[in-house]
């Protein structure tokens, strides 16, 4: 049976993802790390934009691949070198889906349609780009939220209402109405501080 261009692509996402050197537990099993988030940002996209199309699934797919070569510890460890590395970080991404997509056989309009979304490009008025940072905060609520907490301790109840209020700010109505529905799971101790952060 012909493996489709849709097929081919995922398998491609997949290879470079998995390359992953850094290992990740989840259910009792190990993962690549990016692997492992490419995973949950496919899941996430088939729970709350089952209808998405062939070229969000994708972005969506890879919007990490290959983080770990794009470390941010090569930049200042300041406000400027973070903003600096994320630049990079997602034309790194976008380039580096872009040439997967062209082994799998995609024409230049829907490439440069995953490379924008990817790169995280007009924001509010792109709807892919929108789709991508509702299903990113979506995942990183469910799955990296408690970790995040548990990595600073050293930030008060005030510092972390901000951060909450931040990413709940970049997402959509029907993202918080998801959210707060039941269709993700919270993570149980950061319950209050979510609820305070949404209410204030």
């Amino acid at each position: 049976m012909t493996q489709s261009k849709f097929e081919r692509a995922v398998e491609l996402i997949d290879k470079a993802n998995n390359e992953d050197p850094n290992q990740e537990s989840s259910d009792g099993k190990q993962w690549p790390k990016e692997g492992l988030y490419s995973y949950r940002m496919s899941d996430m996209q088939q729970r709350y934009a089952a209808d998405a199309d062939d070229a969000m699934k994708l972005a969506l797919r890879a919007q990490h691949i290959q983080r770990w070569k794009y470390p941010r510890n090569e930049y200042p460890m300041d406000r400027k070198g973070y903003h600096q590395w994320r630049t990079n970080l997602y034309t790194f991404h976008a380039d580096t889906v872009a040439a997967l997509l062209v082994q799998a056989g995609y024409d230049e309009a829907f490439i440069n349609r995953v490379k924008i979304a990817v790169s995280k490009k007009s924001l509010r008025s792109n709807p892919d780009t929108q789709l991508l940072e509702d299903v990113s905060a979506l995942v990183f609520i469910e799955h990296y939220m408690l970790a995040f907490v548990e990595k600073h301790p050293e930030y008060d109840e005030e510092k972390w209402i901000v951060i909450i209020k931040k990413t709940w700010n970049k997402m959509t109505e029907r993202a918080h109405d998801f959210a707060l529905a039941g269709h993700i799971k919270l993570p149980e101790s950061l319950v209050p501080l979510i609820q305070k952060a949404v209410a204030s």
